[in-house]
């Protein structure tokens, strides 16, 4: 990536490496981000391993994961792009369908950084990989209030036990409500704070429990036992 630009120079693009084995999606994939400004594709993989080969090669801002691919899913891939200091700072966005996939908790632990549906739409898909590539939180509340209730409607894995013992009473607070997927506003407007108060407890969170985004709070939240699930569903 160039480091000459001019003052009035455009930045350069968002860099996106596309994982998908289905030829016709992943072109038609490309044919948009190439033709949006400011995005760029840099790769192409057909199998979870040719993904984790080319974000080592390629290092992308962004990986359009799929989770279900021949040869290593999309789940192992971003386990292994994530915990690879080589491609540290490459930010996951997990494609999925909630009535097959089964791997939301699975894709958070292994590092993904969000989730976007299969029935998004072109814009919703643009602004998604642009959030993941600010470093932002990943998710806009309502994707991730569907994410959630999705996941606690279908199978999952028992969770593995956090110790939320460091985190103060207020921090907990906070955490139960990212979990359950409200942004910002709405956790300063639940719990009668300034938005800034919210957001510094966020980032003393992500701190504590070395969480990379908001993705792996919800996963703290969970683990340690802030979402509780539905009688009959534990």
């Amino acid at each position: 990536m160039t480091t000459d630009a001019g003052p009035h120079d455009p930045p350069p693009p968002i860099r996106v490496l596309l994982a998908e084995d289905q030829v016709l999606i992943r072109d038609s994939l490309k044919v948009l981000i190439d033709a949006t400004p400011g995005l760029a594709t840099v790769g192409e993989a057909g199998t979870g391993a040719e993904a984790v080969l080319l974000a080592r090669r390629q290092r992308p801002d962004v990986v359009l994961m799929d989770v279900r691919m021949p040869d290593m899913d999309g789940i192992e891939a971003t386990r292994r792009i994530c915990a690879d200091p080589d491609s540290a700072g490459i930010r996951v966005l997990i494609l999925t369908t909630f009535d097959q996939d089964e791997y939301v908790y699975a894709s958070l632990r292994a590092g993904a950084s969000g989730f976007l549906v299969k029935s998004a739409t072109a814009t919703e898909l643009l602004a998604a990989i642009r959030v993941i590539a600010s470093g932002e939180a990943l998710l806009a509340p309502t994707v991730t209030r569907r994410l959630i209730a999705e996941f606690l409607r279908g199978p999952h894995p028992a969770p593995v036990l956090r110790d939320l013992s460091d985190i103060t009473q207020r921090e907990r607070e906070v955490l139960t409500l990212v979990g359950k997927g409200m942004s910002n506003s709405e956790i300063a407007e639940h719990l009668h704070l300034t938005v800034g108060t919210v957001k510094t407890h966020i980032s003393r969170l992500l701190a504590k429990l070395r969480a990379r985004d908001r993705a792996q709070l919800v996963v703290a939240a969970y683990e340690g036992g802030l979402i509780t699930l539905p009688e009959g569903r534990r």
